[in-house]
């Protein structure tokens, strides 16, 4: 069955979810953590739609193939169709706001780009989305305000401000939209902070989202698989 955005009051988007779109290193020292340089402009890349499942359910992941990274963001529903958008259309165009987990095969990864090849299997394999449900927003929030946090087993490894974005969230979705038309029922992931690492086995993650009235309140718990 595909996979259909759902909100936190129980109802389901009008149409699937076609694609996720996702932009890495915009958290300065995430990119530093990581040995790599700061963008100067974004960069940008798609998980397909069978990548998503239900952060609410236990995360599966294919531990079995090295590493799996956890990267917690700010997810972005959209629901009015961005081709060449403005930053103040492209922020009216979202619909709802919620987490996700960026799942990453790293040592995948890592193979691939010193070989100099595209890591899509590292980013885009089944499972590699967790997407929470999503906040309704009738009002345009405070991008700049709004603040979430990855506990593990009660420990906290990561927190994010999205007024450290490199790239904020009106323009991040306007430059989207030059390169691929968003359309209902797509979501933005807005990278991540700094503190990313192993996901481990048989436990709990804790997944929290604080902003302005409409963003208030989300609180996550879920487990990983064995």
């Amino acid at each position: 069955m595909p996979f259909v955005p759902r909100f936190t009051d129980g109802q389901l988007m009008g149409q699937p979810l076609g694609k996720i779109v996702c932009v890495g290193r915009n958290y300065a020292e995430h990119a530093k953590e990581l040995n790599n340089p700061v963008p100067s402009a974004p960069i940008l890349f798609i998980k397909p739609a069978t990548s998503a499942t239900v952060l609410e359910e236990t995360v599966e992941a294919p531990f079995e193939r090295g590493d799996v990274h956890f990267e917690t963001e700010l997810a972005l529903l959209i629901g009015e169709t961005l081709k060449e958008a403005t930053p103040e259309s492209a922020e009216r165009a979202v619909v709802g706001v919620g987490l996700a987990l960026d799942l990453t095969l790293r040592d995948v990864q890592s193979r691939l780009k010193e070989k100099g090849h595209p890591w899509e299997i590292a980013k885009g394999f089944d499972g590699a989305c967790p997407l929470s449900s999503f906040a309704v927003l009738r009002n345009i929030p405070d991008w700049r305000a709004l603040r979430f946090s990855l506990d593990i087993d009660g420990e906290r490894r990561q927190t994010g401000d999205s007024g450290d974005m490199l790239f904020a969230v009106p323009e991040l979705l306007a430059e989207m939209s030059r390169h691929f038309t968003l359309s209902p029922g797509d979501v933005v992931l807005t990278g991540t902070p700094a503190g990313v690492g192993p996901l481990p086995r048989n436990a709990e993650l804790r997944l929290i989202l604080q902003g302005d009235d409409s963003q208030a309140g989300l609180d996550f718990v879920t487990r990983t698989g064995a």
